[in-house]
């Protein structure tokens, strides 16, 4: 195994450099952004189980009790106000017609007043019935009935059955039929509530597109023919076009650099925790960010064969095979909807034949009302808004309720060192000063000098290091990038520079190994200051690793799940960080889409996988995976890719959410069955299968019995906690 991963490691860093050169980005084709974003934002919106990013129709899932069938062009704001209108047409409707034949002290009637309940009634039907209609109609498309076809059924035989009542009392006054406009206002007013409590409890997702948009310029440098430079939008830019990147700017494609040498940050598009040294011929990824060099890059190609818009493709493609997971009450309502057709056709034919038309319709009709009750569209939503709320107040920011549902039985935790494991930004791990002359605080006061105005990863580091021990740096005078080595500058009237290990080689100083070696192996990044052309200090600059991070692994192995570092770092610093965790599987020099393809192994395999990452590279993985989870302090592409958010960037909230997931999902399986298993008893009196020995549930008793387990799931839901 060990063999296996070290060939795996070599080889992704091997081709690295051939397989990033390939791709290119710039900001996508505005037609082509502007469908797309539309498409996501369809779906984000009413996709309250949060699956992600998906950008594409196709993708959306059809099957959460939430999303599955909801309408996808609706927004959020929308849906708050068609509940709202919908109640309001609902309470007259309520004031004036009677509940399955039972009326109470409340209800009035006057001359037309029926007439105005079949207007409002139309208007309900049409305006508030519309999510569940079209999403059964795509639950239908799909060949896989669930939540909507249930809640449609109920609502269209009602509507249907009480206008053929309508009709038929209007022609035999002294024949009353029974109408259901009661159970259509409350059936369809209750269903589009719970759906909006789901839908206030969960996130919505933001624009994964426009978030990886952001990340580029909107306007790039490009060199002429004369060598002049021109200002024009990126949009423009064409493959073999000649760019100038500066110090601190963000690459505004992929590319290939012609002139000049830098340190880039990829971190939050590759996983590199430590900036990257780039000299000519070398490539650069888009969304990157160029450190302390001016470089000229050529473009290598644009649009869709970017690397941006290659993560975006792996992402999209993980939703949509992910959205076709049935959620619990999904299973539960096509049960509950083959059941129910069967039952009422079987009561109208038998019925039929031993009594009247009006008689084995009203049976029929009953059947189908009763097996779509209240409470099954309020059991699931109560639980998870209650289930957020605990969330929230553990740091945990639900974006699927899907999350909570697969949250059990978890065989693997895959989990990205930079940003998860690790602290993620560069911090001064060591300084040393190699001149009595120039003792520690005083070295920091000249590297401060000649970084205060630099910005690149190591200049950060440097001075929020400087912060912190409340340092005050020296003033610098004359600085001057130095392309390739660092930086140079006047300090206190000495000759000061900031050089990498390359420069001391080159300038013949000779330093011991012995004293670098423990740097290197953890990956650090050793910079050196010269006074003088003299060698006082040096200064090492790493990604640390969380102080509850061995803790955390070590929960994860008692509780029987695996742990799996995933890094695009190297394979010896993920070696350095994994044996330090006690994480025996690790996979180092990975590619957005080898983290991706890991995760996919693993589920080949049967098992469930948890992804916690934090960057652009995680982003297919987070889709991918049974439970993607992002570090709250990550990049928004991957918040908008997970299912949960770790507000406090603290992996041992990991464990919270797991605690939570499994009550959460016994409360849920509870709701189901107080919502939905008194089915198995209404449904068969409803069809009169006692009616030979004078046993016939009522339309009336099953009302009350839908009224009464309504009122049970919402305490049951109440009752949800967890341990502190």
């Amino acid at each position: 195994m060990n063999e296996q991963k070290k060939r795996t490691m070599h080889e992704h860093h091997h081709d690295e450099t051939k397989e990033q050169t390939n791709m290119t980005h710039q900001k996508m084709d505005h037609t082509k952004m502007n469908h797309e974003t539309m498409a996501h934002e369809h779906h984000s919106m009413d996709h309250s189980s949060m699956d992600h990013s998906s950008m594409d129709h196709s993708s959306m899932d059809h099957h959460d009790h939430m999303s599955g069938g909801m309408d996808h062009s609706m927004h959020m704001g929308n849906f708050k106000q068609k509940f709202w209108l919908s109640l309001l047409l609902a309470i007259p409707i309520i004031l004036f017609s009677p509940m399955m034949g039972m009326e109470f002290p409340f209800q009035v009637t006057f001359p037309g007043s029926d007439w105005l309940v079949l207007i409002l009634a139309t208007i309900l039907f049409i305006y508030g019935g519309q999510p569940f209609l079209s999403g059964a109609k795509m639950e239908l498309k799909q060949k896989s009935p669930a939540m909507m076809t249930l809640i449609a059924m109920g609502i269209s035989v009602a509507y249907v059955y009480s206008v053929y009542s309508f009709i038929a009392n209007l022609i035999n006054p002294h024949t009353h039929v029974m109408d259901f406009f009661w159970e259509l206002a409350t059936l369809i007013v209750i269903m589009l509530l719970g759906h909006w409590i789901e839908m206030s409890a969960v996130s919505n997702a933001s624009n994964a597109l426009q978030k990886l948009a952001e990340l580029l310029p909107e306007t790039v440098k490009r060199l002429r023919t004369d060598g002049t430079e021109e200002t024009i939008s990126l949009k423009e830019v064409k493959e073999g076009d000649h760019l100038v990147v500066r110090a601190g700017d963000k690459m505004p494609t992929d590319g290939k650099i012609l002139k000049g040498e830098t340190i880039v940050d990829e971190s939050a598009v590759t996983g590199e925790s430590k900036g990257v040294k780039k000299q000519t011929s070398d490539p650069v990824i888009g969304g990157s960010i160029n450190g302390d060099g001016t470089i000229e890059i050529e473009v290598t190609g644009t649009g869709e064969n970017s690397y941006l818009a290659k993560v975006m493709d792996m992402v999209r493609q993980a939703q949509g095979e992910k959205s076709k997971l049935e959620s619990l009450s999904d299973k539960v309502a096509k049960w509950l909807f083959y059941v129910a057709l069967i039952a009422g056709l079987l009561a109208f034919v038998v019925w039929l034949i031993l009594t009247d038309l009006p008689t084995a319709l009203e049976r029929m009709v009953t059947v189908f009302i009763i097996a779509c009750p209240h409470a099954l569209g309020l059991a699931i939503p109560l639980v998870v808004a209650r289930s957020t709320s605990i969330a929230a107040k553990n740091g945990l920011l639900l974006k699927s309720r899907r999350a909570l549902e697969q949250a059990n039985e978890l065989d693997v935790i895959m989990l990205d060192k930079t940003g998860t494991l690790t602290e993620g930004k560069f911090t001064v791990t060591g300084i040393e000063s190699l001149d009595d002359d120039y003792p520690q605080e005083e070295l920091l006061k000249y590297l401060g000098a000649l970084e205060a105005n630099a910005n690149h990863p190591l200049a950060i580091g440097i001075m929020r290091y400087l912060k912190e021990q409340n340092i005050s740096p020296y003033q610098a005078e004359n600085q001057k990038n130095l392309s390739g080595v660092g930086l140079t500058g006047t300090v206190a009237d000495k000759n000061v520079k900031v050089v990498n290990e390359k420069e001391i080689k080159r300038l013949g100083i000779e330093i011991e190994k012995e004293r670098l070696t423990p740097y290197e192996e953890q990956g650090n990044t050793v910079s050196f200051l010269l006074i003088d052309d003299r060698l006082v200090g040096l200064v090492a600059l790493g990604d640390i690793i969380k102080a509850e991070a061995k803790t955390f692994i070590q929960s994860l192995k008692e509780r029987k799940i695996t742990p799996v570092m995933l890094t695009g770092d190297n394979q010896h610093a993920a070696e350095v960080v994994a044996q330090y965790l006690g994480i025996e599987e690790f996979y180092g020099g990975l590619l957005p889409n080898d983290k991706e393809d890991i995760v996919k192994r693993y589920q080949e395999q049967g098992k469930k996988v948890i992804m916690v990452g934090d960057g652009i590279n995680d982003a297919p993985s987070l889709a991918r995976a049974t439970i993607g989870m992002a570090i709250g302090a990550g990049t928004d592409i991957a918040i908008d890719s997970a299912d949960v958010v770790l507000i406090n960037s603290d992996p041992k909230d990991i464990l919270h959410f797991l605690d939570l997931a499994k009550q959460t999902r016994k409360k849920m399986i509870q709701n189901l069955w107080w919502g939905a298993g008194y089915n198995i008893l209404a449904i068969p009196l409803a069809a009169g299968i006692l009616a030979p020995i004078g046993i016939l549930l009522s339309p009336a008793i099953g009302a009350v019995l839908m009224s009464l387990s309504t009122v049970v799931v919402a305490l049951n839901a109440l009752t949800l906690k967890i341990k502190e």
